[in-house]
């Protein structure tokens, strides 16, 4: 593999602008787990197809909504946390092409545009990819390269505050000091996206 999965706390509030809130390093492999009620917020706003591959489904804090709303979903991770597919499973490197799947994950926060332009790579035109970014994302100039080249059809911006938690302990996660959206892609999508504001 050879990737460095950590992206240390100052990483995170550098993006922010607030490098005066680097109390901590980040988890070691880069696992903050995904409030399940954002993955509800995702649903009553977007449908997808009937196979839809989480590909760094972690504890399966997104995958179990996914499952509970009649998705089949495939599950994978680098690193297997009691749940999905046991064999280690490095999405970056994988070789699939034109799956007729849907992707939806919250991705390694260090790796998040790698991740949105792979999953672009390896769905079928029409198929969609949704990933739960910090609204920071829309920042940066490598971005903006890639947003021109991939726009999102739609982001979903939440109003209120979603949770992610350091190694899914949501216990320990009381409020949170970043804002998340969703961003969905359709591959084969050209235009401007639509922002619309949720939660």
């Amino acid at each position: 593999m050879g990737k460095d999965w950590t992206g240390n706390a100052k990483s995170i509030y550098t993006t922010l602008g607030a490098s005066s809130h680097a109390l901590t390093e980040r988890q070691a492999d880069d696992y903050y787990a995904t409030e399940p009620k954002a993955v509800e917020i995702l649903l009553e706003n977007e449908k997808f197809a009937p196979q839809v591959w989480e590909c760094a489904c972690g504890e399966g804090h997104i995958a179990k909504v996914l499952v509970k709303h009649g998705y089949d979903v495939s599950a994978t991770d680098l690193i297997y946390r009691g749940y999905g597919e046991k064999e280690s499973y490095d999405f970056l490197t994988c070789d699939e092409q034109n799956i007729e799947e849907d992707i939806i994950t919250n991705p390694p926060y260090k790796y998040a545009q790698e991740f949105v332009e792979k999953a672009l790579e390896v769905i079928a035109n029409g198929h969609k990819v949704a990933m739960f970014l910090k609204l920071q994302f829309l920042e940066g100039k490598s971005r903006k390269s890639m947003f021109a080249k991939f726009p999102p059809k739609t982001i979903y911006v939440s109003s209120s505050r979603l949770k992610c938690a350091i190694n899914g302990d949501f216990e320990k996660v009381t409020s949170s000091a970043v804002a998340y959206a969703w961003f969905v892609w359709v591959k084969g999508f050209t235009g401007n996206p639509i922002i619309k504001w949720v939660n």
